[in-house]
């Protein structure tokens, strides 16, 4: 991912993001402090994971879905630098 991106740490099951950070070391202190589960996940600034994929060639829409803002909103690729913790350690 370019340098021009946040890091959004997402618990396991959680439904909406719980951190927003700049760098992932501010964000594993975060994590660490209270010993969280789940993914932090790089996103590009000003622009969609879906529009970053497809420009990069990482997916390629194919079937009708994947037009729908459903699809779209909730999108993210593997493609995305992430590493997952859990009780605030990296696994």
């Amino acid at each position: 991912m370019s340098k021009e991106c946040v890091w959004v740490f997402h618990s396991a099951g959680a439904r909406f993001a719980g951190g927003t950070f700049s760098s992932v070391e501010s964000a594993e202190l975060w994590i660490g402090t209270h010993k969280l589960t789940g993914v932090l996940t790089s996103y590009p600034l000003d622009t969609g994971a879906y529009e970053w994929a497809v420009k990069n060639e990482y997916f390629q829409p194919k079937k009708e879905k994947h037009s729908t803002a459903e699809f779209i909103g909730g999108f993210t690729s593997a493609n995305q630098e992430h590493y997952h913790y859990e009780n605030g350690q990296q696994a």
